[in-house]
Order: structure tokens, then C-alpha cells, then sequence
């Protein structure tokens, strides 16, 4: 792991500093730059004493402590130290059993459970400073405990404090604060990260052979690095969303076709599997929605946000989306107070369980990645309640056509509809609609209609009506094109390119003399493109 020593969530920015981001710049802004310093998490630990380490879901705090006991254990790191791995759940469970929040009791007693009976070990370990305490999952303690197990964290820190203490916690809950502990960010994965872990996975989890699992490795990497799994990229920083990944391709030998099935099972994972599969229980204010509710939620938050432009929203904003959407689920109306409340703890809940919604500064909230963004926002065209909002929707999507912040949104809603005929349709009519409205663009089809029709050949029209559009947007042959209905060289054109389809149309594809002949024919057409003195007339 690596580590951030700067955390994005804690700096003051205006939301205009963030809104004109690049769509490249959206998912690493709050995780570090690619050229930002970032250090061992090691070195981290052994810089400070006290130690608070933040991060996503997903993102590998447990293991990460755990990384650091079995070190310890082998000598690799703090070897004079004794680790003692502590999940605060647990702790915060027993400590409501027995009524007393002592780590020092509840410590001996694992030690007991591990065969070391004398109670005078741990105390003698502690007053040596030769304890390196790994305590897990701040976060996941309950809210009506989270005060008791963070006093008890700070006295015993205090008194034994020539020991080392590592903390975990999710960054949407460093509000919890802890006095003394230095706060840092878990990086996203590297590059080389990323190849490594896959490497280790694919090893493991190969069915037949370490040959076999090498080789698989390196085929996902080859095709995670493909220009087209751009978004998967985006995702798999955090260790969550590569096992996913890994996962899927060990499955199919290949990334899924459709995207959205991709994200329906990152989502899944967030949305209540990943704590369910971990024994965590939070907090009631958002646990009574429904996963359906909850989608719904975020498809209406994503659709309003990304309509408007804005990949980042301010709290307010979101509260308010938020608001309202309890005000439409709730039977009995509520106040403008008790509904704020509301949404101010639903967005808490929200950011601290699932990560869906971080806040990237202070008080400026977007979604953790800007596929789930995306994903939502088509999620919600297609989820329309009936069909003229169906229609309706379609028609507001195609009126972004020509933009290229939606060109995503287009391919998902095309994935997840079941049938993408009516929004292909909609799509021609609206550029036929736009064409219409263009006369150059008229004069130029007009012109590329009239040459097709001027050569006598069995081709198509439409066959050479693309050539002649092609011919004028292709840059390596004809970088300047334009119309060239009054030029005398277009005769020369259309005869050179008559010689092409009529040897073309001879069936010879064995005879050497024939290729030789379309080579010709060829070559004379792009000798005339290419000629200087065209060049000159066509600008």
C-alpha cells in the first residue's frame, strides 16, 4: 500500500476551482495525483507513532493492518514489537455485554483465549513500548458507542504511549476524531500495483496450473491497457473493484461486452454485500431503504446533476435531491427542519457506508466515479415510469447529441435498454434535423449525391456517395477537401475513379495482373488528390 499524507476532503476550494475538470482529471481528484508524492505505508507507521489511516470502501484498510501483523510477526517490520490486532466491532460489542470499555481487559482476555494465562505480560509488554496495536474499522462501530470506544482509544493511547498505534477508518467518518493521531489517506493503486496484484491473484485462483495463471495475468493485463477499458481502469485503483475485475475475466477470459453488468455487480457489492459478508450493522437513519430505493435515489441525484453540467454538486445541493426524495417516500409530511436533519444524515450514511458520494473538498460532494455517475444518469432514462416519459426522456437525451460530456450516456442507455431501435431512430432524425438546418452541409450532400449519379458504374449510389465523403474528410489524403463541383480536375477525378470500379467489378482477385491494375487505378486517383495544383485550387 501507499500512502497520501495530504487528504483532499479536508481542503477549502470553491466549486468553480473543481467544475471544469477534464473528464481524465474527474475519478483521481481527492485520490492523488499520478506525480504526487506518495509513501510506503510502512514508512508511514514507523514515522508515526500514532497513526490514523483513511479510505474508501473497498480499498484494503483491514488487510492492510493485517499486512502489517503477519510483518511484524516475521520480523520484516517493527521486529522488537509484538502485534496485537484488535476489530473494534467486536471490541464494541463485548465491551455493551460486560458494561466496561477497557482495552486492557479485553486484550488480556485474547490473550488468555491464545494460551498466555499471566495477566502481567501484557501490562509488562505495554510498559516497554513493545505493543504495535492495530485497531480496525473505526467506522463501523455504532454511533451510540463511537463516543465511549473513541475516549477509551485516546486514555489508553495516552498512558501507554511509548507504543506504536495504527488505526483504520473510512474517510467519510474522519469527523471522528482521534488527539495525537496523525491522519493519512490510502493511495489508489499504481499501475504497477495493479500488475502485481493481478499476477497474485491469477496465481491463486488458476484451476490448473501457476503456467496457467501467469499467462491468464498477463492476457487482463494486456486488455485492461486497451484504449477501450478505459472506465475499467478508472475503477480498479481500489482492491474492491480488481478482485471484481479479476473475477469476472478468470470467469469469461475476457471484460464483459456490457459495462453495465459490470457496474450492476460493483454496485451490488456496495450497496449491502460487501458489509453483509463482514457481520457490519450501521446505524438506522438509512438502513430502512430499500436497494431499489436506494438506485433510485442515486439515478435522480446523477440525472439532475449531470443534466446541469456539474460533475461536483455543493452539500447543500445534494441534501436538498436528498430531501426531496424522502419527502416523496414518506406517508406522514414532515417539516422543513426534521426533513433537513433528515437529508444531512442520509448523506452521512450514504458517503460513510457506500462511498457512492464523497466529498472531494470541503462541502463539495460528487460521485466517487464517474462511470457510476454516468450509469446512473442512463439508468434513469430507461427507468422512466411510463412510456411518455420514456419518450420524453429519449428526446432529451438525443438533444445532447453533439455533446461530448454525453457521448457515455448514449452507449449505456443503448446497453441497458432491451431493444435500442427507438433511441437509434431518434438519434438519425435529430442529425438529419441538425443537417437541415446547415447550408453548407446541404450544398456539400447535394454535391456528393450529383457525382455518385454522373458515373456510370453497377455500384451503388449510396457506395459512391461514401467515397466521395470519405475522400473529403480523410486528412492523410486530402487534408483540405471541399466542395469541388466547379473544378476542372474533378472530371479527371470521376475518370480515374471510373477506371478503379470497373476493374474493380471484374471478378480476377487471383490474377495478378488485375491487382495490378486497381494498384493503378489507385494510385492515379491519389496522384490527382494529391496534386499541388489542386491542393492550391481546392483552398
Amino acid at each position: 500500500m501507499n500512502i497520501l499524507e495530504e487528504i483532499a476532503s479536508l481542503q477549502w476550494l470553491e466549486i468553480t476551482d473543481l467544475q471544469n475538470l477534464d473528464r481524465k482529471e474527474f475519478d483521481r481528484f481527492g485520490l492523488g495525483e499520478a506525480d504526487e508524492k506518495q509513501i510506503p505505508g510502512t514508512q508511514a507507521v514507523e514515522t508515526y507513532s500514532k497513526l490514523r489511516v483513511l479510505g474508501k470502501p473497498g480499498v484494503g484498510k483491514t488487510t492492510f493492518l493485517q499486512y502489517l501483523a503477519i510483518g511484524c510477526n516475521q520480523n520484516a517490520f517493527a521486529a522488537n514489537q509484538v502485534p496485537i490486532f484488535i476489530t473494534l466491532r467486536n471490541f464494541a460489542q463485548e465491551s455493551k455485554i460486560t458494561n466496561e470499555f477497557s482495552l486492557l481487559n479485553y486484550i488480556r482476555q485474547e490473550f488468555i483465549t491464545s494460551g498466555i494465562s499471566d495477566p502481567s505480560v501484557i501490562e509488562t509488554l505495554l510498559n516497554a513500548g513493545r505493543v504495535l496495536l492495530l485497531l480496525d474499522g473505526m467506522d463501523e462501530v455504532l454511533n451510540q458507542q463511537s463516543n465511549a470506544i473513541l475516549n477509551e482509544i485516546r486514555r489508553f493511547s495516552e498512558k501507554y504511549h511509548k507504543n506504536r498505534f495504527v488505526a483504520t477508518c473510512r474517510t467519510a467518518a474522519q469527523k471522528l476524531r482521534l488527539r495525537g493521531f496523525t491522519d493519512v489517506e490510502i493511495a489508489p493503486f499504481t499501475l504497477e500495483q495493479i500488475r502485481a496484484f493481478a499476477q497474485k491473484w491469477f496465481m491463486v485462483f488458476s484451476k490448473t496450473s501457476q503456467k496457467d495463471g501467469q499467462a491468464q495475468s498477463v492476457q487482463f493485463i494486456q486488455k485492461l491497457e486497451l484504449d477501450e477499458n478505459w472506465e475499467f481502469r478508472q475503477l480498479v485503483v481500489t482492491p474492491l473493484f480488481l478482485h471484481l475485475a479479476c473475477w469476472v475475466f478468470h470467469g469469461k477470459g475476457k471484460f464483459p461486452t456490457k459495462r453495465t453488468d459490470f457496474y450492476k455487480e460493483g454496485l451490488d457489492l456496495l450497496l449491502g454485500k460487501w458489509d453483509e459478508a463482514r457481520g457490519v450493522e450501521r446505524d438506522d437513519v438509512y438502513r430502512g431503504f430499500l436497494l431499489s430505493q436506494k438506485l433510485k435515489l442515486f439515478s435522480q441525484i446523477a440525472a439532475a446533476t449531470f443534466e446541469q453540467g456539474q460533475y461536483f454538486f455543493e452539500q447543500r445541493i445534494v441534501e436538498q435531491y436528498i430531501g426531496d426524495y424522502i419527502d416523496n417516500l414518506s406517508n406522514v409530511p414532515m417539516d422543513a427542519e426534521e426533513l433537513q436533519i433528515e437529508s444531512e444524515a442520509a448523506l452521512k450514511s450514504i458517503e460513510a457506508q457506500h462511498g457512492l458520494l464523497a466529498e472531494r473538498a470541503r462541502g463539495i460532494f460528487s460521485f466517487s466515479y464517474l462511470a457510476f455517475l454516468e450509469y446512473f444518469t442512463a439508468r434513469k432514462i430507461v427507468a422512466s415510469h411510463n412510456l411518455e416519459a420514456f419518450g420524453q426522456a429519449l428526446f432529451g437525451l438525443v438533444s445532447h447529441i453533439t455533446d461530448p460530456h454525453w457521448r457515455e450516456i448514449f452507449l449505456l442507455t443503448a446497453t441497458i435498454l432491451r431493444s435500442a431501435d427507438s433511441l437509434v431512430l431518434l438519434m438519425k432524425q435529430q442529425v438529419d434535423t441538425l443537417v437541415a438546418q446547415d447550408a453548407y452541409l446541404q450544398e456539400f450532400l447535394t454535391w456528393a449525391s450529383q457525382k455518385s449519379r454522373s458515373i456510370p458504374t453497377q455500384s451503388k449510389d449510396a457506395t459512391l456517395r461514401a467515397f466521395y465523403l470519405a475522400l473529403s474528410r480523410t486528412p492523410h489524403i486530402a487534408s483540405h477537401f471541399a466542395l469541388a463541383s466547379s473544378l476542372d480536375q474533378g472530371m479527371f477525378l470521376d475518370a480515374a475513379l471510373d477506371d478503379l470500379l470497373i476493374e474493380c467489378a471484374i471478378d480476377g482477385s487471383q490474377s495478378f495482373a488485375h491487382i495490378h491494375a486497381c494498384g493503378d487505378a489507385m494510385s492515379n486517383i491519389l496522384g490527382i488528390v494529391l496534386d499541388v495544383g489542386l491542393h492550391k485550387s481546392l483552398q
